[in-house]
């Protein structure tokens, strides 16, 4: 009895060993997730770029002019619409650009000059037309914040100075009025009727600028400001007809301004850019003189170079 309980307990025995060779370490009911791939981050929308961007341009603005412009009180009324620009350019103009961005930080600016000739009227003083020729120089230089730091979106706050400068040559055709010899004496002109000055000034001006990326390389772009806010209105006349004769006669002074631009720019290559877009400038100036109450408007083609 004793012998077969022993054989019994043997074979038990060997079974279980026989059981754990075959069938491997046991496998732990716990989960090991030290070996385990974090989750992957998700991407953020507003990724910051990189701190510092240098772009020089040239600002190829088609610039028309339409409106009143006067030297000594002499007023004309000038309408030269964008595609008929070079028709009336008496030189090439100079245009120059650059902008300049450390981390939210913005400084830029731009300085173009233009010069052209036309017919214009004066058929408010006296009824005949005269031969205008206009010169028009902006500098611009700003300096402004970024609200919004984004790759794909910024908002940017501005303020700034604008230098203006204009010369007027006014060449009345003499139409055998008999008020020409009072408008000479106005402008104490001995014997030519014609009429000329110039005048600059500086305003301050305020604005705001964004771009949104719509594609990889394509971005939209806006940007409007407002100067003047009155700081150079003093005194201002103009030459006006009073029953038979001419006269001077004392009209409000101003000094305002305002623009707005925006369109699209595309990346041509890493470091070259185009723009395509639209802008339109207006004067509302008139201080002693000389009025320059004229608007400058036309398309944008331009091109630059990222750094």
């Amino acid at each position: 009895m004793k012998i077969k309980i022993k054989t019994e307990a043997l074979l038990a025995l060997l079974l279980a060993s026989a059981s754990a060779v075959f069938a491997g370490p046991i496998e732990s009911t716990e989960t090991d997730n030290s070996k385990e791939a974090p989750p992957p981050m998700v991407k953020s929308w507003c990724e910051t770029p990189k701190p510092f961007e240098i772009r020089v341009y040239i600002p190829g603005w088609l610039a028309g002019v339409e409106g009143n412009s006067g030297v000594k009180g002499v007023v004309s009324h000038a309408d030269v619409r964008f595609d008929e620009l070079f028709q009336h350019l008496t030189h090439v103009p100079i245009l120059f650009g650059v902008d300049v961005r450390y981390q939210r930080w913005e400084f830029f600016g731009d300085v173009i000059h233009e010069e052209l000739s036309t017919s214009v009227a004066l058929r408010g003083l006296l009824f005949t037309t005269a031969n205008l020729h206009i010169k028009t120089t902006l500098a611009e230089t700003f300096l402004g914040y970024r609200l919004i730091n984004c790759d794909k979106a910024s908002l940017t706050l501005f303020t700034g100075i604008r230098y203006n400068y204009t010369d007027l040559d006014l060449g009345i055709r003499d139409n055998g009025d008999a008020r020409l010899r009072r408008l000479r004496e106005l402008l104490g002109i001995p014997g030519k009727l014609n009429a000329t000055g110039s005048t600059d000034w500086v305003d301050p001006v305020v604005g705001a600028r964004a771009r949104v990326k719509l594609w990889k390389a394509v971005t939209f772009y806006a940007e409007g400001d407002v100067g003047g806010f009155d700081a150079n209105g003093d005194s201002a006349y103009e030459i006006q007809r009073v029953g038979n004769t001419l006269a001077r006669v004392p009209v409000s002074s101003s000094d305002w301004s305002y623009q707005i631009q925006g369109g699209l720019e595309i990346q041509v290559t890493r470091r070259i850019w185009s723009q395509i877009g639209w802008r339109y400038f207006k004067y509302d100036y008139a201080s002693g003189g000389f009025s320059n109450k004229t608007a400058l408007n036309g398309p944008i083609l331009q091109s630059g170079i990222n750094f």
